[in-house]
């Protein structure tokens, strides 16, 4: 049984038992995608009520850390999960409609981090890092023009080949070969003019309006392992957002 420490300030007891849950996952005790075990197994091993448990494992599912299925249990959240798609690319067509996307990695290369990438991830200057350059594709169309930064203690080994055979999500690739899961992002949005660079890769006039999307990602621990910037067209597409 593992019991709950106490802590000079003040957190209540589903809030203890959330964190020590969390601390099984960055550990990688449990997988993404696979079972954990019941609310009556984790009642015991912490030695609470099986109540206490409950609400924990509420607020890890609404956080989406965590996944309810009925009749089956509850399971670690995994970027394999169709329904996790758009959390982290939220764009549709005008028309309302989904599609899916396809990833076309352009470059991949290891670089020493500068002040903005330093900052950006937590690092060190000149801390090793691993940049991506990819265009998403929608309907054979280029959509996005992505430049993507990632920790490279972290994401060691990564190459423009393995990049280029994998067939789904880029962090379904980051989940399943270096077991790192984004669990949030923040993202900063504002309006660009397309130079001749993004001109050239979303086949729009230069000069055109595009949506620049800047987005640091996090992984357990709030520990921040992506940083990107991305292009988006919307002549055919638009960025949707849910408030609440």
């Amino acid at each position: 049984m593992v019991m709950v420490s106490e802590s000079p300030t003040f957190s209540p007891l589903y809030r203890q038992i959330k964190g020590l849950i969390l601390q099984a996952l960055d550990g990688g005790e449990w997988r993404p995608g696979e079972v954990i075990p019941s609310e009556a197994e984790l009642a015991v091993r912490f030695g609470v009520s099986q109540g206490t448990v409950r609400k924990a494992v509420d607020e890890l599912a609404a956080e989406n850390y965590l996944l309810r299925r009925q009749g089956k249990g509850t399971f670690v959240a995994s970027h394999n999960d169709p329904r996790a798609f758009f959390r982290f690319l939220r764009l549709q067509k005008l028309n309302g409609d989904f599609e899916p996307s396809r990833s076309v990695p352009l470059e991949c290369w290891r670089a020493k981090a500068g002040q903005e990438a330093a900052r950006m991830l937590r690092i060190q200057l000149a801390d090793p890092i691993i940049i991506v350059r990819r265009v998403l594709q929608f309907s054979g169309k280029p959509v996005v023009l992505d430049e993507i930064y990632l920790r490279g203690d972290i994401f060691a080994g990564l190459t423009l080949d393995t990049l280029t055979e994998w067939k789904d999500s880029i962090y379904s690739l980051f989940e399943t070969r270096f077991g790192v899961r984004m669990i949030r992002a923040e993202e900063r949005l504002r309006a660009v003019a397309a130079d001749r660079a993004a001109s050239d890769m979303l086949n729009v006039p230069e000069g055109s309006p595009l949506l620049s999307v800047e987005r640091v990602s996090y992984s357990y621990g709030d520990k921040p392992v992506e940083w990107r910037r991305g292009l988006y067209s919307t002549v055919e597409h638009c960025y949707v957002n849910e408030l609440s």
